[in-house]
């Protein structure tokens, strides 16, 4: 019985991280809104190894339309505004010598559409890993059915998996909904 209930816990723990690393996967997709995490996954060579641009850089938003980068080192100017560029992100970076800034353009409706089939990509990835929880939690107690636990508490487990795994997809679809609002708000 004790073995059960920490399958299930770790199914409800594994099912919230991927709610989680969902969250963390929209913060990317910019709806309209200057935010530093747009520019998380560029990487800028620093002495011959692709290093984060947080790493090299501070990155601030003084506005909703604005993003600054000040580099750690002025000789990384070139190569930031490089990344961003080769970034595809649709940003143009300028730079003032000192700071490089990025004005971020209002999106149109069609970029407003892909932003939105990119959340519902994210979404579904996240309903697949969180099927695949259930799938491996329920595995694991026919399992422990086979080496004699009683089928009734097996029986409600399983019950119990379907709930979290309902419950996460319903989640996945709130976030999912509050994302698309926010990106195809003009």
């Amino acid at each position: 019985m004790e073995e059960i209930q920490l399958y299930l816990e770790d199914a409800k723990e594994s099912m919230d991280n991927s709610i989680k690393h969902l969250e963390y996967e929209l913060t990317k997709i910019r709806a309209g809104r200057a935010s530093p995490q747009m520019l998380e996954g560029i990487k800028v060579m620093y002495y011959g190894s692709p290093t984060p641009l947080s790493q090299v850089s501070s990155v601030n938003t003084p506005d909703a339309r604005t993003i600054s980068i000040k580099p750690f080192e002025r000789n990384l100017m070139n190569e930031i505004e490089k990344a961003i560029r080769n970034g595809d992100l649709g940003l143009n970076p300028t730079n003032n010598g000192e700071v490089i800034i990025i004005v971020v353009p209002p999106l149109t409706e069609e970029r407003r559409r892909d932003l939105s089939k990119q959340a519902k990509h994210q979404a579904e990835n996240a309903k697949v890993s969180i099927r695949s929880i259930r799938k491996e939690t329920n595995e694991e107690l026919r399992k422990l059915q086979k080496d004699g636990a009683a089928e009734d508490a097996i029986k409600l487990a399983e019950d119990k998996v379907q709930k979290l795994t309902d419950v996460a997809i319903a989640n996945i679809d709130s976030v999912l909904v509050s994302k698309e609002k926010e990106i195809m708000t003009v």
